[in-house]
C-alpha cells in the first residue's frame, strides 16, 4: 500500500510540476511578445491617425448593436456613449429580448421612440420581432422588441436589421470611450479588408462617474472581489489576446465589444443560439469559413479601444459569470474538436486549438488538483514536502508575478497610471490571489465542466446595479 501510494504522490506530483512549468513557460513567450508588439507602438500617438484618417471611415460604415435583457440600470448610459463616438457613419440599434423589467419602456420614454414600419431582410433566422422604434430626437437610433430567445438571437435581430457592412455588438451594460470605435475599426480600415474582424480592450468600471454615457472619473474599487477583476482582466486582454492576435490565432474576442464584417458573420451563419459561448463559436466559424474558402483574412485584437463593463460585485453572480464562460469555451471547443492539432487548419488547429484546450479548458482542474495535491502532500509529510514547496513556489510565479506584470504592463502600454497608492493596493492584493481567488474561481470554471457534462443551459442570476452606482465593500 505504502509503494502504491508513493508511486500516485511521486507520478501525480510531477505531472503536475510539469504542467505548470509548461503553463508558465507559455504565459512568459506570450509575455515577451506582447512586450514587443507594444514597444513598437508605445511612441505612436493613437489620436494622429483619429484626426488624419477620419474620411477613410466613411467608406466603412458601423451598425452598433445593443442586446438588453432586463437592462434598464445601464441601457440609457450604454446608448448616450453611443451617441458621443467619434465616428463618421453609424446607426444604433437596441434589441430588447423580451424584457421582463422596464427596459422596453425606459427607452422608449428617454429617447422617444415612435413605432415605425420597416422592411426587414432575413440574413438569419430569429424569433419574431413584434414592432421596431425610431427616436424622434436621434434618426440613427432604432429600438427593435423582439421575443425572448437569448443574447445570439438578439445580435442575430440586430444584424437582419442594420444596413451597414460593419456590426459592432455592445453589452447593455457597457460603456464606450468616445474614440473606441476609430481604433477598434483601425485595423479593418487599414488593412483594406484582410481584417475582417476585430476586439477591444475590455475594463471594469465599478463605481465610476458618469454623465450621459461618459466616464468622466475612474477610482480603484473598494470591493476587493472587483479588484481582483481588474488585475484578472488586465493579465487576459493585455497579454494573452495581444500575442495570439499578432500570428492570427486569436479565438475569442469579447461580445461586450467587437467589431464583424457582416458579410463574414452571415455567411458563417451569425451567432449560434444553441451553444452558451456565442462570441467565440461565430469567431471560430469564421476561420473554419476562411480556410474553406482559402482567403488570406484576419481577426485581431486592438488593445487601445476601451470599453467600460460592470463586474460582478458578489461571490454568487462572479460565480455564475465563472462557470458559464467555461462552459461556453468547452462547448465550443468540443463543438470544433476535429480542428485540434488538424493540419488543414494551419496554425489554429495546430497552435491555438491545443493551447486553448490544454492551458484554457482543462487546466482549471489540473491547477485544482495541484492545490489538493499540496495539502494532501503536507498532510503524510516526507519526501512530498519538497514537491509541495515547489510547486507552491510555481503558483506563486503563474499569479503573483504574472498579475503584477500585468498591472505595470497596462499602465504602461495605456499610459493611464494609477496613484502609487492605488498601485500598491493591487499589488498587495495580488499576493493574496492563490490563497482565495484564484482556488474559487478555479472550482467555479470546473463546476462549468460538469454543467456542460450534464447539459444544463440555465445563465443563472446575473443582477447588475450599474457601474456609476455605490459599491458595496467586502
Amino acid at each position: 500500500m505504502k509503494v502504491f501510494l508513493d508511486f500516485c504522490m511521486w507520478f501525480f506530483g510531477g505531472f503536475i510540476l510539469f504542467y505548470m512549468l509548461f503553463v508558465i513557460v507559455s504565459y512568459c513567450a506570450m509575455f515577451v511578445i506582447a512586450m514587443l508588439v507594444m514597444r513598437k507602438r508605445y511612441k505612436l500617438d493613437p489620436s494622429e491617425y483619429d484626426d488624419a484618417h477620419t474620411d477613410a471611415f466613411y467608406s466603412k460604415p458601423v451598425s452598433l448593436l445593443v442586446p438588453a435583457y432586463n437592462e434598464e440600470i445601464g441601457v440609457v448610459d450604454t446608448v448616450y456613449s453611443l451617441l458621443n463616438l467619434r465616428y463618421p457613419q453609424t446607426e444604433i440599434i437596441i434589441i430588447n429580448d423580451g424584457s421582463t423589467d422596464s427596459t422596453l419602456q425606459t427607452v422608449i420614454e428617454h429617447f422617444r421612440m415612435k413605432p415605425v414600419d420597416k422592411i426587414v431582410r432575413t440574413h438569419i433566422p430569429t424569433n419574431q420581432v413584434k414592432q421596431i422604434y425610431e427616436s424622434e430626437i436621434y434618426k440613427n437610433c432604432i429600438l427593435v422588441d423582439k421575443e425572448n430567445g437569448g443574447k445570439a438571437d438578439a445580435l442575430n435581430v440586430g444584424i437582419n436589421v442594420s444596413q451597414y457592412p460593419y456590426f459592432c455588438s455592445i453589452d447593455g451594460d457597457s460603456i464606450l470611450d468616445e474614440k473606441s470605435l476609430l481604433r477598434v475599426m483601425k485595423p479593418i480600415v487599414l488593412s483594406d479588408g484582410e481584417v475582417i474582424a476585430a476586439g477591444g480592450n475590455i475594463r471594469i468600471a465599478n463605481g465610476a462617474k458618469m454623465q450621459l454615457g461618459s466616464v468622466t472619473e475612474t477610482h480603484l474599487s473598494n470591493n476587493y472581489l472587483v479588484i481582483m477583476q481588474i488585475i484578472e482582466y488586465a493579465r487576459a486582454f493585455l497579454m494573452g489576446r495581444i500575442a495570439l492576435s499578432k500570428y492570427n490565432l486569436v479565438l475569442i474576442i469579447s461580445g461586450a465589444f467587437s467589431v464583424f464584417s457582416k458579410e463574414w458573420a452571415v455567411e458563417a451563419g451569425g451567432y449560434s443560439t444553441n451553444i452558451i459561448g456565442e462570441d467565440m463559436e461565430l469567431v471560430v466559424n469564421i476561420h473554419r469559413l476562411i480556410r474553406k474558402k482559402k482567403e488570406k483574412k484576419r481577426i485581431e485584437f486592438v488593445p487601445d479601444p476601451v470599453c467600460w463593463t460592470e463586474a460582478p460585485q458578489s461571490l454568487g453572480v462572479l460565480r455564475n459569470q465563472r462557470r458559464r464562460w467555461h462552459q461556453g469555451l468547452f462547448e465550443s471547443l468540443w463543438k470544433h474538436k476535429t480542428m485540434t492539432l488538424n493540419p488543414k487548419y494551419g496554425l489554429i488547429g495546430l497552435l491555438s486549438f491545443p493551447y486553448f484546450w490544454l492551458v484554457e479548458c482543462l487546466g482549471p482542474l489540473v491547477e485544482l488538483g495541484g492545490y489538493i495535491y499540496i495539502i494532501v502532500a503536507f498532510f503524510l509529510g516526507k519526501i512530498y514536502y519538497e514537491i509541495a514547496i515547489i510547486l507552491l513556489l510555481l503558483f506563486v510565479i503563474y499569479g503573483v508575478i504574472f498579475s503584477i506584470a500585468s498591472i505595470l504592463f497596462e499602465a504602461w502600454i495605456l499610459n493611464t497610471y494609477p496613484k502609487p497608492r492605488e498601485l500598491l493596493r493591487m499589488i498587495l492584493l495580488a499576493f493574496t490571489e492563490i490563497f482565495w481567488y484564484r482556488p474559487l474561481t478555479l472550482f467555479w470554471r470546473c463546476e462549468g465542466l460538469i454543467r456542460f457534462v450534464l447539459r444544463r443551459s440555465d445563465w443563472g442570476n446575473m443582477k447588475r446595479v450599474g457601474i456609476g452606482e455605490k459599491e458595496k465593500s467586502v
